[in-house]
C-alpha cells in the first residue's frame, strides 16, 4: 500500500465529515465542526488537517492545531478497513513533523475515556499519560 499525505486543501470540509462518519466519531455539526467554522479555523494558519491518501482515496485524516506554545493532535480518524496498518501512526507522525515546522515542540492530545483503542495507541506512539490534570470546558451552547 503506498500511503500519501496530503494537507488541506478549501472544499475538503465533506471528505472530513465522511472520514469522521465511517471512523465512528463524533462531531457537532450544528456547532465547531460546521463547514464555515472548520474552514475559517484553517484560513487562521494555526491548524491544518492532514489527510492519509491511498490511491486518490482518503482513509484517514488528523486535525493539527497549535497555540503558539503547545500542539495539539485531533480527531485522529481511519477508515475501519485501514485500521491495524500503520495509517494512525503516519498521520499523527506528519502532525508533530508540521508542529515541529510551526516551532512548537510539545504535542498533545485529549482522549475521551471510552477511546480505549487510540489511548493505547497515543501511549504506542510516546505519548504519556499526564496524571493531574483535570479537563474542563465551559460552553456558549451545547453544540459548540
Amino acid at each position: 500500500m503506498n500511503i500519501n499525505i496530503r494537507s488541506y486543501c478549501e472544499g475538503d470540509y465533506p471528505i472530513i465529515i465522511s472520514l469522521w462518519q465511517a471512523a465512528g466519531l463524533p462531531y457537532k455539526p450544528n456547532g465547531r465542526d460546521n463547514r464555515h467554522r472548520l474552514e475559517a479555523e484553517m484560513q487562521r494558519g494555526n491548524g491544518t488537517f492532514l489527510f492519509a491518501v491511498n490511491k486518490d482515496v482518503e482513509i484517514g485524516v488528523v486535525l493539527v492545531t497549535h497555540d503558539g506554545r503547545k500542539g495539539w493532535i485531533n480527531r485522529l480518524a481511519v477508515m475501519h478497513e485501514y485500521r491495524q496498518k500503520g495509517i494512525g501512526s503516519r498521520l499523527v507522525e506528519a502532525a508533530e513533523q508540521w508542529l515541529d515546522d510551526q516551532g512548537i515542540e510539545i504535542s498533545a492530545c485529549l482522549i475521551e475515556d471510552y477511546n480505549k483503542t487510540s489511548f493505547l495507541a497515543f501511549q504506542k506512539m510516546g505519548y504519556i499519560p499526564f496524571e493531574g490534570i483535570h479537563y474542563l470546558t465551559k460552553r456558549k451552547f451545547p453544540d459548540i
